[in-house]
């Protein structure tokens, strides 16, 4: 390995690492210039015979408030009438996966002084994804309903792009699945043409590190629970 190569995987692996999901921003622009930068680079994600299957709306200013607007008033008023398009989560759920999700709340809820129990601050706390934690850029990631799982697929790994691109440039992230409930609104909003489906929103801003939910970072399993390895010496 060449001083060179070892000195871009330590970056690379340092992007990847680093990579959190932020819940505070600080209110600092971000470029418009910078998004389309982002985006360009992720656009390098591989997608089946070169599909490309993603579609990207991006707000900021008043506009990102305004679709705040409506869909925090969704929330506190009518949320009996809003479902997700797409199940995200599985209906039954099991471990590892049951305990890995509890822990995440888990270890962030007393950094934010939230009791185990206190649902009404837990649910502020959730409500927050809406006001996109108060990052300046909101983006929305939408695809064609005719598109299979295959593009899905695809589909994280551009998120991925877009959230390490984010992160090599100083800023940070979060992907947000929550804004699906919501998604009426924001085809509305965004007069969205009928055969595109919210696929996830997403928060894009610089992180606000003073902010005690953004000191958690959460576990991962070692390697040895999650692969194995056949026909090595």
């Amino acid at each position: 390995m060449t001083p060179n190569t070892s000195a871009t995987t330590a970056i690379v692996d340092a992007v990847i690492r680093d990579r959190r999901s932020i819940r505070r921003f600080l209110d600092t622009p971000v470029p418009l210039e910078t998004v389309e930068e982002i985006l360009a680079v992720s656009s390098r994600a591989p997608s089946g015979t070169n599909t490309q299957p993603w579609l990207v709306y991006v707000l900021a200013g008043e506009r990102r408030q305004a679709l705040t607007n409506a869909v925090i008033a969704e929330h506190d008023n009518n949320p009996d009438a809003h479902s997700e398009e797409y199940r995200y989560y599985p209906k039954q759920w099991k471990e590892p996966y049951i305990g890995r999700r509890r822990k995440g709340g888990f270890d962030l809820y007393p950094l934010l002084g939230i009791q185990k129990g206190d649902n009404v601050r837990m649910q502020a706390q959730f409500a927050r994804n809406y006001m996109f934690f108060d990052a300046p850029v909101g983006l929305f990631f939408t695809i064609d309903r005719e598109m299979e799982r295959g593009s899905w697929l695809d589909y994280g790994m551009f998120l991925q792009n877009v959230m390490l691109a984010a992160h090599a440039r100083g800023m940070d992230t979060c992907i947000q699945a929550a804004f699906c409930k919501f998604h009426r609104v924001i085809h509305k909003f965004l007069e969205l043409p009928e055969n595109e489906m919210l696929v996830c929103g997403m928060s894009l801003g610089f992180a606000d590190n003073s902010a005690p939910e953004n000191q958690l970072k959460t576990e991962r399993a070692p390697v040895k629970e999650f692969a194995k390895f056949f026909g090595f010496e």
